[in-house]
């Protein structure tokens, strides 16, 4: 059996009157690609932002790997282990596309310049960066900055990494690189959490899934199993979810 990489217990943000999550408790396996999937406004981001320390939550606990992270700040949270991308890619557009991954290599896993220049290049390969590393940030492409990004979270030597709308704005070849890269991530040793609206990314890559409407858990379980309960067709993916 898999052990917990990520615990959420009853876990909540309030907003003043708004319930932004509410009582969720999901738990992420070890080797896990994990979605967390729901409508619009439905707590995802704020469930995320929650466990990476960008809020501290209202009630309930986070653990990753059983020790108690909850109302770790941010920075804190990275160094423990935990990094993520965004959907509005956040690069240095000043700094070349090996820069912004030495950025991680640097000031989260502490490696020396020398150190963190060949790492940089190593995971600029893995995620085949397909232009010149030296190439500055402000020229690349959506999809040239989105592996620009995922390589930056790696360099931190992350063990879990979440992914935050990944397949935003990709072509149909590029959303099929994109499944390659997450499945390779995985294979080597990154559990992964995916938000994410698009279904097709959801139903090929995850082994399990997590809804989310109006900030409370509908639903946990294999993609096979939650896209036919009738709790989730209804909130959310509908008669046309597999298209």
């Amino acid at each position: 059996m898999s052990e917990k990489i990520l615990e959420t217990e009853g876990l909540s943000k309030h907003f003043g009157g708004l319930k932004a999550v509410n009582n969720v408790s999901i738990h992420v396996d070890e080797g896990d690609i994990f979605g967390l999937i729901g409508p619009n406004g439905a707590g995802k981001t704020t469930l995320q932002n929650v466990v990476a320390g960008t809020y501290p939550p209202t009630f309930g606990r986070v653990k990753y790997r059983g020790r108690d992270i909850t109302g770790l700040k941010a920075h804190q949270v990275c160094h423990a282990g935990i990094n993520r991308t965004y959907q509005i890619v956040r690069s240095f557009p000043r700094l070349s596309a090996l820069d912004n991954v030495k950025v991680g290599a640097i000031f989260v896993a502490k490696l020396k310049d020398r150190q963190a220049h060949q790492k940089a290049l190593e995971l600029l390969e893995f995620v085949e960066f397909p232009v010149d590393p030296n190439t500055m940030a402000n020229s690349l492409n959506t999809m040239q900055l989105k592996r620009v990004e995922m390589a930056k979270a790696l360099a931190s030597g992350c063990k879990l990494l979440f992914l935050d709308e990944v397949a935003a704005g990709l072509t149909p070849v590029e959303l099929k690189d994109i499944i390659v890269l997450i499945r390779r991530i995985r294979d080597n040793g990154i559990t992964i959490l995916i938000v994410e609206h698009l279904m097709k990314l959801i139903m090929e890559v995850c082994n399990r899934i997590a809804v989310l409407c109006f900030g409370e858990l509908l639903a946990m379980d294999t993609p096979e199993v939650v896209t036919k309960d009738e709790k989730v067709l209804k909130a959310y993916l509908g008669d046309s979810l597999l298209i």
